[in-house]
């Protein structure tokens, strides 16, 4: 297991669309961008800039398909360990999520069946994965739009499974465990309360909407309240290394990203002080 002693701090996600504003906010301490969205032997500029200013870029791959019954692509995994290494990135992140199967592709990160015969298949995965990349990697829960009827364990005691077997590090989407509860009936307290938080790499929050009695997801929205309700739940319990504002579409103004930033800042705060009793 590859070692990580990091502190991130808040960051945004990085995306070619505000690559200027990400540059001007202030108070930014890393950024996280779309693997599959970068060439390592091609930089864009702005990663380029931000990097010798000392800002850490992280890697976030969204098709690499830990979850999928076959093992990760050796492509898509040499292409993570490139973007890792002409970023000098702490670590990686992917998501718990199965995504392809007999050539097709599934167009969304669907949920693992949680069984004890796919944790086996996840684990081994996740442990090629971590052979072929050069930095430690952390995994990300996602928003699920349906249950397994056989499944055996919750999302987060399968979580939990894995990083005891591999040793992999915790990437906690607090805007999925939102998302669950509303869509799913899944607490996001009794998650927290589960999930291995020890082996937290980072976190990410992000806006939706209810539409139909369906909270969408859409990372297009300011962060909701109840989101946020939830970091601070998270930061009461743990001091994360790192919290990342995800925002991938309908781009507000500069003015309008800093302050999602400092309402973000503020719930870490309050969870904060709950946790050290101050």
């Amino acid at each position: 297991m590859k070692s990580t002693d990091h502190r991130l701090g808040v960051g945004i996600g990085w995306r070619p669309e505000i690559d200027l504003t990400v540059e001007r906010l202030p108070d930014v301490d890393f950024v996280e961008v779309v693997a599959e969205n970068i060439r390592p032997v091609a930089l864009p500029e702005s990663l380029r800039v931000l990097r010798q200013r000392g800002v850490p870029v992280i890697p976030h791959g969204v098709g690499l398909g830990l979850g999928d019954a076959t093992p990760p692509d050796p492509v898509r995994l040499a292409h993570l360990a490139a973007c890792a290494k002409a970023l000098e990135s702490p670590l990686v992140s992917e998501h718990l999520a199965f995504v392809r199967a007999g050539g097709m592709e599934a167009g969304h990160l669907l949920p693992v069946p949680r069984t004890r015969e796919s944790l086996a298949v996840v684990a081994e995965n996740i442990m090629r994965a971590q052979d072929a990349l050069p930095v430690p990697l952390a995994l990300e829960n996602v928003a699920a739009i349906f249950g397994w009827p056989e499944d055996e364990l919750t999302e987060a005691e399968f979580l939990g499974e894995l990083v005891d077997r591999t040793g992999v590090q915790l990437l906690v989407d607090v805007a999925n465990l939102y998302t669950n509860q509303v869509n799913l009936g899944l607490s996001a307290v009794e998650a927290l309360d589960v999930l291995p938080l020890a082996s937290l790499a980072y976190v990410h929050v992000a806006g939706g909407h209810l539409h139909d009695g369906v909270w969408h997801d859409t990372h297009a929205h300011a962060v909701p309240d109840r989101v946020l309700d939830v970091l601070e739940e998270l930061c009461a319990r743990v001091a994360p290394p790192g919290v990342l504002l995800e925002w991938d579409d309908h781009y507000p103004s500069d003015a309008a990203l800093a302050a999602e930033l400092d309402r973000v800042r503020t719930a870490m705060a309050t969870g904060g002080r709950r946790l050290t009793g101050s």
